[in-house]
């Protein structure tokens, strides 16, 4: 989303209550491990998917990618320059794997947008963005009828990356390097329910080799629509 000047949203307890459950959920599991920062709560799971579903996504990315998009009223699409792969989420083995996440967060599958594929070659990048939506932009109406603001992300990185391709918050002072297999979680929602403007990340480019990623975004209400 564009980064603007005029705050992006107001608290909710509903978005705050959604952010303690997950966070303690996930401070739960033995398999999760808190990223160490002040200003925003990110999690890392180590070989949270097997090589044989990386390896079947990675296979779906490469013959279903078409160029990505941005959903902003400002922002221009040399800021996202990967590809991107629509899944259906009633397939067998994508809704598994979707359901799979969206367990291991706590929030039930029908609050999660589907899984989205995206792949970076060499120069490709996702320049700083939030997942959350900027409230004041015109596209919120529609977001919040489909099922509001974007509270969770969850990102499975799919192989490993010769050079480059990190996901870095910088405000977050947070830098997570791809693993095949890993998960990276974190609330885009500040503790009173507010978007956490400090949850600005950049998708790094990619020096050498290709990068595969999927993404799913989780809403503060049962999400209706068609990927963003």
């Amino acid at each position: 989303m564009a980064i603007t000047t005029i705050p992006p949203g107001r608290p909710s307890p509903v978005r705050a209550a959604i952010g303690r459950d997950v966070a303690a959920r996930l401070d739960a599991d033995p398999r999760m491990q808190r990223l160490p920062s002040d200003r925003i709560a990110a999690w890392r799971c180590p070989g949270f998917l097997d090589d044989a579903n990386c390896d079947w996504l990675v296979a779906m990315i490469e013959a279903r990618r078409r160029p990505s998009t941005l959903l902003t009223d400002t922002g221009s699409n040399e800021n996202r320059t990967s590809e991107s792969c629509d899944m259906d989420r009633h397939a067998d083995g994508v809704r598994q794997i979707d359901e799979y996440i969206a367990a291991a967060l706590g929030i039930a599958p029908e609050y999660g947008e589907t899984i989205q594929g995206q792949r970076y070659a060499p120069g490709q990048h996702f320049r700083t963005h939030h997942d959350y939506f900027h409230e004041g932009e015109s596209y919120w109406q529609k977001m919040r009828a489909g099922g509001g603001q974007r509270t969770w992300t969850a990102m499975v990185y799919l192989n490993e990356v010769e050079e480059g391709g990190a996901t870095w918050f910088p405000q977050g002072g947070v830098r997570a390097v791809p693993r095949k297999g890993m998960l990276l979680a974190w609330n885009n929602m500040d503790a009173d329910g507010a978007p956490n403007t400090a949850t600005l990340h950049e998708g790094m480019p990619v020096v050498a080799g290709v990068k595969y990623i999927v993404t799913k975004w989780f809403r503060e209400e049962p999400w209706v629509g068609l990927p963003a």
